[in-house]
Protein backbone atom coordinates (compact mmCIF):
# COMPACT_ATOMS: atom_id res chain seq x y z
CA UNK A 1 0.00 0.00 0.00
CA UNK A 2 1.28 3.35 -0.96
CA UNK A 3 1.44 6.50 1.36
CA UNK A 4 1.44 10.03 0.51
CA UNK A 5 4.65 10.09 2.20
CA UNK A 6 5.94 7.04 -0.09
CA UNK A 7 5.01 8.07 -3.35
CA UNK A 8 7.80 8.31 -6.36
CA UNK A 9 7.64 9.09 -9.90
CA UNK A 10 7.10 6.52 -12.27
CA UNK A 11 10.36 5.00 -13.71
CA UNK A 12 12.02 6.97 -16.64
CA UNK A 13 9.62 9.91 -16.71
CA UNK A 14 11.73 12.23 -14.87
CA UNK A 15 15.07 12.87 -17.20
CA UNK A 16 18.28 14.83 -15.63
CA UNK A 17 18.98 18.40 -17.67
CA UNK A 18 21.61 18.91 -20.32
CA UNK A 19 23.82 21.11 -18.44
CA UNK A 20 26.53 22.98 -20.79
CA UNK A 21 29.41 23.87 -20.72
CA UNK A 22 30.93 21.83 -17.64
CA UNK A 23 33.68 20.35 -19.14
CA UNK A 24 34.50 16.51 -21.01
CA UNK A 25 33.13 14.85 -18.10
CA UNK A 26 29.44 15.69 -18.21
CA UNK A 27 29.02 14.65 -22.19
CA UNK A 28 28.78 18.07 -23.47
CA UNK A 29 31.90 19.25 -23.63
CA UNK A 30 34.08 20.75 -26.42
CA UNK A 31 31.49 22.73 -28.40
CA UNK A 32 28.76 22.26 -26.14
CA UNK A 33 26.08 20.93 -28.20
CA UNK A 34 26.53 24.06 -30.39
CA UNK A 35 28.44 22.60 -33.26
CA UNK A 36 31.94 23.94 -34.97
CA UNK A 37 31.95 28.05 -35.37
CA UNK A 38 29.41 29.89 -37.17
CA UNK A 39 27.17 33.06 -35.77
CA UNK A 40 24.50 30.25 -33.70
CA UNK A 41 27.64 29.04 -31.54
CA UNK A 42 28.81 32.06 -30.79
CA UNK A 43 27.45 33.91 -27.08
CA UNK A 44 24.82 36.82 -28.07
CA UNK A 45 23.52 35.16 -31.13
CA UNK A 46 20.34 36.57 -31.93
CA UNK A 47 18.96 36.08 -35.66
CA UNK A 48 16.73 38.85 -37.84
CA UNK A 49 12.60 38.67 -37.70
CA UNK A 50 12.09 36.64 -40.78
CA UNK A 51 15.52 35.53 -41.84
CA UNK A 52 15.55 32.08 -43.04
CA UNK A 53 19.30 31.82 -43.11
CA UNK A 54 20.08 33.36 -46.03
CA UNK A 55 17.65 31.63 -48.37
CA UNK A 56 14.88 34.50 -49.66
CA UNK A 57 12.56 35.02 -46.93
CA UNK A 58 8.94 34.00 -46.99
CA UNK A 59 7.92 37.46 -46.80
CA UNK A 60 9.72 38.51 -50.15
CA UNK A 61 9.18 35.52 -51.99
CA UNK A 62 5.23 35.75 -51.94
CA UNK A 63 3.41 38.09 -54.57
CA UNK A 64 2.18 41.57 -53.55
CA UNK A 65 -1.09 42.12 -54.94
CA UNK A 66 -4.10 44.85 -54.32
CA UNK A 67 -4.23 48.28 -54.56
CA UNK A 68 -5.15 50.98 -51.61
CA UNK A 69 -6.12 54.31 -53.16
CA UNK A 70 -4.72 56.70 -50.45
CA UNK A 71 -6.88 59.60 -52.06
CA UNK A 72 -10.31 57.84 -51.61
CA UNK A 73 -13.58 59.18 -49.91
CA UNK A 74 -14.70 57.21 -47.25
CA UNK A 75 -18.57 58.52 -46.76
CA UNK A 76 -21.03 58.12 -43.97
CA UNK A 77 -24.18 56.45 -46.16
CA UNK A 78 -27.64 56.86 -44.70
CA UNK A 79 -30.55 55.72 -46.62
CA UNK A 80 -33.73 57.60 -47.10
CA UNK A 81 -36.01 54.76 -45.35
CA UNK A 82 -33.95 55.65 -42.30
CA UNK A 83 -34.35 59.47 -42.20
CA UNK A 84 -38.25 58.64 -42.73
CA UNK A 85 -38.14 56.58 -39.86
CA UNK A 86 -36.23 59.01 -37.85
CA UNK A 87 -38.70 61.48 -38.78
CA UNK A 88 -41.73 59.55 -38.31
CA UNK A 89 -40.21 58.79 -34.46
CA UNK A 90 -40.25 62.28 -34.32
CA UNK A 91 -36.42 62.26 -33.34
CA UNK A 92 -35.79 64.75 -36.36
CA UNK A 93 -37.23 68.07 -35.50
CA UNK A 94 -38.42 71.11 -37.97
CA UNK A 95 -37.23 68.24 -40.56
CA UNK A 96 -33.75 69.63 -40.98
CA UNK A 97 -31.75 66.95 -41.61
CA UNK A 98 -27.91 67.50 -41.87
CA UNK A 99 -24.13 65.26 -40.41
CA UNK A 100 -24.53 67.27 -37.33
CA UNK A 101 -28.15 66.62 -36.38
CA UNK A 102 -27.51 62.76 -37.75
CA UNK A 103 -24.24 62.87 -35.30
CA UNK A 104 -26.06 64.09 -32.50
CA UNK A 105 -29.22 61.59 -32.76
CA UNK A 106 -26.35 58.86 -32.99
CA UNK A 107 -27.17 57.63 -36.72
CA UNK A 108 -23.60 58.22 -37.98
CA UNK A 109 -19.99 58.23 -36.43
CA UNK A 110 -18.37 61.34 -37.17
CA UNK A 111 -20.12 64.92 -37.73
CA UNK A 112 -16.51 65.87 -39.67
CA UNK A 113 -16.67 62.69 -42.25
CA UNK A 114 -18.33 63.31 -45.85
CA UNK A 115 -22.25 62.13 -45.19
CA UNK A 116 -24.10 60.71 -48.51
CA UNK A 117 -27.42 59.55 -48.78
CA UNK A 118 -28.82 56.91 -50.73
CA UNK A 119 -32.58 55.76 -51.83
CA UNK A 120 -32.78 52.71 -49.85
CA UNK A 121 -36.52 52.63 -49.04
CA UNK A 122 -39.89 54.99 -49.15
CA UNK A 123 -40.09 58.34 -48.07
CA UNK A 124 -43.15 59.82 -47.22
CA UNK A 125 -42.41 62.54 -44.87
CA UNK A 126 -41.29 66.46 -46.27
CA UNK A 127 -37.52 66.84 -45.42
CA UNK A 128 -34.82 69.59 -45.66
CA UNK A 129 -31.82 67.70 -46.98
CA UNK A 130 -27.61 68.89 -46.18
CA UNK A 131 -25.26 66.09 -47.31
CA UNK A 132 -21.82 66.06 -49.34
CA UNK A 133 -23.68 63.97 -51.65
CA UNK A 134 -26.92 62.33 -52.89
CA UNK A 135 -28.06 59.52 -54.90
CA UNK A 136 -29.67 60.35 -58.28
CA UNK A 137 -32.97 58.19 -56.50
CA UNK A 138 -32.79 59.67 -53.47
CA UNK A 139 -32.59 62.99 -54.82
CA UNK A 140 -35.75 62.52 -56.53
CA UNK A 141 -37.24 60.56 -53.50
CA UNK A 142 -36.75 63.82 -51.10
CA UNK A 143 -37.48 65.83 -53.96
CA UNK A 144 -41.22 64.06 -54.71
CA UNK A 145 -41.71 64.13 -50.88
CA UNK A 146 -42.27 67.87 -50.81
CA UNK A 147 -38.37 68.29 -49.57
CA UNK A 148 -35.51 70.26 -50.37
CA UNK A 149 -31.78 68.84 -51.29
CA UNK A 150 -28.56 70.98 -50.87
CA UNK A 151 -25.19 70.13 -50.59
CA UNK A 152 -22.65 70.95 -48.40
CA UNK A 153 -19.84 73.99 -49.56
Amino acid sequence: MKHIGNLSYAAGSKKKNKRIGRGPGSGHGGTSTKGHKGAQSRSGYKSKRGFEGGQMPLHRRLPKFGFKNHFRKEFQIVNVSRLDELNQDGIIKDGIVNSEVLYKIGVISDANKPLKILGNGDLTSKLNVTANSFSLSAKQKIESAGGTVALYE
